[in-house]
């Protein structure tokens, strides 16, 4: 353990009061908000030190929820996105609840089943102005909306692009029985075959490189 400054005292890793989880530099962990109301904070440690009392503190970055950001939550945001902010903080370590993975969105789309503490970030964003990086991203369907990974999307066979089923005039239902599918620029509605079959539902790594791009 090195030195840091007279009476600190930097710590390799931090056990979570009442468990075995290790807590270590670099890990994402849940913090107990004050109002008991809200959902635990997340935070990834920079560090963790004690003081000459043995009193453990942690340096975080802290995520924000789509809701906390000055923009709010929107439509494409997912139930468990974050943003990576530059906003950095010490508090104690008492207060860490549990630990969490955020993963890239990449990694979080190929994820089979998402747990309570599964999150994804995409973005990094900035505080103090609202802004994030990067600041362009795929769109898809007619909507020209960015991917929300919890929504279901088919891919039509002509153009390759992603659809909502709201936006072809489908249900969820009809959406998963479905064979085939072509958009209506790529065929008529009635050329649209549909018959029971599994069917890719959400947009792969591949394919997102080939989709349009907008100003988020």
């Amino acid at each position: 353990m090195a030195k840091t400054r007279p009476g600190k005292r930097d710590l390799d890793s931090y056990t979570i009061k009442g468990t075995n989880k290790v807590v270590k530099a670099g890990d994402c962990v849940l913090m107990r908000p004050s109002d008991t109301d809200k959902a635990p904070y997340v935070a990834k440690v920079e560090k963790i030190e004690a003081d000459n009392r043995n009193n453990v503190k942690v340096k975080v970055r802290w995520y924000y929820r789509p809701e906390e950001s000055i923009g709010g939550r929107r439509q494409f945001h997912g139930a468990k996105e974050l943003f990576l902010s530059d906003h950095f903080d010490v508090q104690s370590a008492h207060t860490i609840e549990g630990k969490c993975t955020v993963h890239s969105f990449k990694n979080y789309t190929k994820l089979e089943n998402v747990g309570t503490e599964d999150y994804f970030c995409r973005f990094e964003y900035k505080a103090s102005t609202g802004g994030f990086t990067p600041d362009r991203v795929a769109v898809y369907c007619k909507c020209e909306m960015p991917y929300n990974p919890d929504d279901l999307m088919v891919q039509c066979e002509g153009c390759k692009d992603w659809f909502h089923p709201s936006c072809m005039g489908m249900t969820i239902e009809q959406a998963k029985k479905l064979e085939r599918f072509l958009c209506s620029d790529c065929s008529s509605e009635d050329e649209v075959k549909r018959s029971p079959s599994k069917f890719p539902v959400s947009p792969s790594a591949e394919t997102k490189a080939e989709a349009k791009r907008r100003k988020k």
